[in-house]
């Protein structure tokens, strides 16, 4: 009876809502801060990568979105890389999505106290972006309507700060900063590693399918088109940031867009972009440990992880406890590490668990198309090609995130002959004993 009357997930979530949702995740860390490093790598021609990175994540969606159509689920690449792999490589890719988003959420934390220092000088960072950590920790625990409803919000003032971005800034654009353009250089492949990151919060609205409505058509077309409208924005804005500023100018900027905006010498312009950054950075925070919560309620639910993480609330319906965890980590996390390494280490993770969509994709059934199993091929390979990246643009980040692939196996492991032990001695407490085995303990 206990367990009949147990909470569970509500589907409160719609179409545009869910869209929200996603770029909410994707527009915001990438567009505002990463902005700086990829331009560092390929000058004036991080637009180039802008649109590669952007075209491999729209494989890997497309394959992403038959999978959400098939059995849209809590968990996302987790559940299908169980069900359709096996249980241990779904793991570590909910695992690895657990690595990689909790490092975005440091990643947009400092993002956003980034452009608050640049407003208010003499801001200890890491410290803002942990107190950040623990007060959207705080809103996700109030409830998923209404942490949807603030993320609306959010999303509605970013874009429009953006489109005043491009319209406003493309009226000072000066076209000697987009000279020299090198199409083809090292520069700009190590860029598409690194401004992944930026479409990186695409897989969001699949980790929290079972609290949308109609999940079956909604998450595949929401996931598409997020991910879409987010490229279209990002070329836009990357084009206007260079033209302003200059590769160089952007790469020497922990606030790349407000930095660019201040070349209009109009007064406000610089602060009115320096504010779409917190609100930008905020909405992914808010959304990322929206995700990351809802990974761990899945992963704990099938004893992947401890149980006390699948526990909903009794009135808001919320993973409370997977929420503190998440915001909590975060907040620890902000206060040790820098920007560059947070981004690439999120990077290699999320690349990672993209692997095993597109593989899982690939094994979906046995009579899809060849279209679609080259589909699966072709996201696999980009996403091992941006693996490779890393051992170049990042050799830390390779380490690092070798290191938490291990650390999960090792885990998986051991809480797997844990359970097996566990049963053993379950079964021979309960299974009884015949006659001569009595006699042999009496004796």
């Amino acid at each position: 009876m206990a367990e009949q009357n147990a909470p569970t997930l509500k589907r409160s979530i719609g179409l545009w809502s869910a869209v929200a949702i996603n770029i909410g995740a994707i527009v915001g860390g990438g567009i505002f801060v990463v902005t700086g490093i990829v331009a560092g790598y390929a000058g004036s021609a991080f637009i180039i990568s802008m649109i590669a990175a952007g075209l491999i994540a729209f494989v890997t969606a497309m394959n992403l979105a038959r999978l959400t159509a098939w059995r849209p689920v809590e968990g996302g690449v987790y559940e299908y890389g169980r069900q359709l792999v096996r249980p241990s490589v779904g793991f570590l890719g909910g695992w690895m999505w657990l690595v990689a988003n909790t490092f975005t959420g440091a990643a947009v934390a400092l993002g956003f106290a980034y452009y608050l220092s640049a407003a208010v000088p003499g801001l200890a960072v890491n410290v803002v972006a942990a107190v950040m950590c623990l007060v959207f920790t705080g809103l996700n625990l109030v409830g998923a309507r209404e942490s949807v409803a603030i993320n609306n919000v959010l999303v509605a003032v970013k874009l429009l700060v953006l489109a005043f971005f491009v319209i406003f800034g493309s009226l000072f654009v000066n076209s000697a900063n987009f000279v020299p353009f090198v199409p083809l250089s090292s520069g700009v492949l190590y860029a598409i590693f690194f401004i992944f990151f930026a479409y990186g919060g695409f897989a969001r609205v699949t980790v929290i399918a079972e609290e949308i409505k109609d999940a079956n058509r909604n998450v595949p077309r929401a996931l598409l088109l997020s991910l879409g409208i987010s490229m279209l924005i990002y070329v836009c804005v990357g084009l206007v940031a260079v033209g302003l500023l200059g590769a160089d100018g952007l790469a020497g900027s922990a606030s790349p867009l407000s930095t660019a905006m201040d070349v209009t010498d109009v007064m406000g312009a610089g602060q009115i972009i320096a504010i779409g950054g917190l609100v930008a950075t905020a909405s992914v925070l808010l959304t990322n440990i929206f995700g990351v919560s809802r990974m761990a309620y899945s992963m704990a639910r099938r004893n992947d992880l401890p149980s006390v993480l699948a526990r909903l609330h009794g009135k808001r319906f919320t993973p409370y406890y997977a929420i503190i965890c998440t915001g909590l980590l975060m907040a620890g996390l902000v206060l040790f590490v820098d920007l560059t390494r947070v981004v690439a280490v999120s990077t290699f993770s999320l690349v990672f668990t993209y692997c095993i969509v597109n593989l899982s994709a690939y094994k979906l059934g046995t009579n899809h198309s060849w279209r679609q199993r080259f589909l699966a091929l072709l996201g696999l390979a980009t996403c091992l090609m941006l693996l490779g990246f890393v051992l170049f643009a990042s050799p830390d980040a390779w380490i690092i995130g070798v290191v938490f692939l291990l650390a999960g196996g090792a885990y998986y492991l051991l809480t797997k002959r844990w359970r097996r032990q566990k049963r053993v001695l379950a079964n021979d407490t309960d299974t009884p004993k015949c006659p001569s085995e009595i006699s042999d303990v009496a004796h």
